[in-house]
């Protein structure tokens, strides 16, 4: 069976399904992953076929940063899924048994699926579907807003989302010979789904449809041949586990600022600090500090006492996974949400929104997950969710699906 995992977005929104794709690998799958061109060294160098997908991220966010009004910023992302949706065609168009897509270009791989009769499998990073137990992910921050409340700003959410995609899949489907649709299905209901998240984390709400799971996280693989940069094995023998400080792909183009204000945080906390570049650009320097570029958090966290992060699904995986404290810094999208779920487990302290961000927040912060009691939580949920197989439960989806296309 040829399997074609579809994604978009940061590094954080694909690195997991590396992990998956090599997985699938493992058990005689053939396997490739459509995403932006900027990430195809890193899928083929974890030895998975890598299909292009149009669009750089990074320049769209910069892109958005600098608009000048609401018109502009809607033009951006039209042109981004145009793109996308032409992309997500030529790849199915390529060949393939099945389908996974991420959440995000679900609307285009349901409608490829369709055109050339490939079935489709949801593998969702966040929770997607309305529910009267949370509001779904967002700038809220998933703040309870009562069952009703929740379920209605739920719904709005994936409404939202919707008119995002409806253009561009109107387009798609009048390239690829499919008749028009005045209801189309609402954007996540891409049935069966499997999330890749934890159910400790985020239990599977009892009113979510049957054939949608909380699986467990997927973790990312690591680069054939990769090694550690011997300054940074240097560096975390030199002392005291230092504290991981990195915002992924946010920020970009305040390394500078960052830069001032990380270094004054960590000085203040008394800790050493291993700093990632990012898209930020992000450089600290003084002593007990080290700047890092791209490297497998797998491999790092573990080394480190606390992870100050922007809680995007893939860095909050990975800390949870280590058994680290968090400092969740969020910044936009779904980090809010994920912010706020590290906290209510006891493994992070109240979250310092980015826009909040002041060296002395920074450092009281630090210098509050590194309590023994957050320390302790974490790591009795780092061990919990180590042993969970998020991966395994996806491998069962596709048998089942394999079994029905084989009869």
């Amino acid at each position: 069976m040829r399997i074609l995992i579809v994604t978009t977005g940061s590094r954080g929104d694909v690195a997991p399904f590396t992990g998956l794709g090599r997985r699938l690998m493992d058990a005689g799958y053939r396997v490739a992953v459509v995403a932006h061109p900027t990430f195809a060294g890193l899928i083929e160098s974890c030895g998975l076929e890598y299909r292009p997908l149009p669009g750089d991220p990074e320049e769209l966010i910069r892109a958005r940063a600098h608009a000048t009004s609401p018109q502009e910023t809607r033009a951006l992302m039209a042109a981004f899924v145009d793109g996308l949706a032409d992309g997500v065609a030529d790849a199915v168009a390529g060949g393939a048994d099945l389908l996974l897509t991420a959440f995000a270009p679900s609307p285009l791989s349901r409608t490829a699926g369709e055109a050339y009769g490939v079935p489709v499998l949801g593998t969702y990073l966040t929770p997607a579907f309305a529910t009267r137990e949370f509001p779904l992910p967002g700038p809220a921050g998933g703040d309870d807003l009562g069952p009703e409340g929740n379920l209605a700003a739920g719904r709005e959410r994936l409404r939202s989302a919707e008119r995002l995609f409806s253009g561009a899949v109107a387009r798609m489907r009048e390239r690829l010979g499919l008749p028009g649709t005045t209801s189309p299905e609402p954007l996540g209901h891409t049935r069966p789904v499997v999330h890749g998240y934890s159910p400790l984390v985020v239990p599977r709400p009892a009113d979510w449809p049957a054939p949608v799971d909380v699986a467990g996280f997927w973790w990312p693989a690591r680069p054939a041949g990769w090694r550690p940069p011997a300054e940074l094995v240097d560096f975390l023998q030199a002392g005291p586990a230092p504290v991981f400080i990195g915002f992924g792909s946010m920020a970009s183009g305040e390394g500078e600022r960052l830069g001032e204000l990380v270094t004054a945080a960590v000085r203040r906390a008394g800790v050493r600090a291993v700093v990632q570049a990012g898209w930020a650009g992000l450089e600290a320097a003084g002593d007990g500090i080290l700047s890092v570029g791209d490297l497998p958090h797998d491999w790092l966290f573990p080394h480190v006492a606390a992870a100050v992060h922007h809680a995007g699904a893939g860095t909050t995986g990975a800390a949870l996974r280590a058994g680290v404290p968090a400092v969740p810094v969020p910044v936009m999208a779904d980090q809010p949400f994920w912010a706020a779920r590290l906290h209510r487990l006891g493994v992070a302290p109240e979250p310092v929104p980015f826009a909040d961000l002041t060296p002395e927040r920074l450092a009281t912060a630090i210098t509050a997950a590194l309590a023994e009691p957050v320390r302790h939580r974490a790591a009795a949920v780092g061990s919990l969710i180590a042993a969970e197989d998020g991966a395994g439960t996806v491998l069962s989806h596709i048998a089942r699906i394999d079994e029905n296309l084989s009869h």
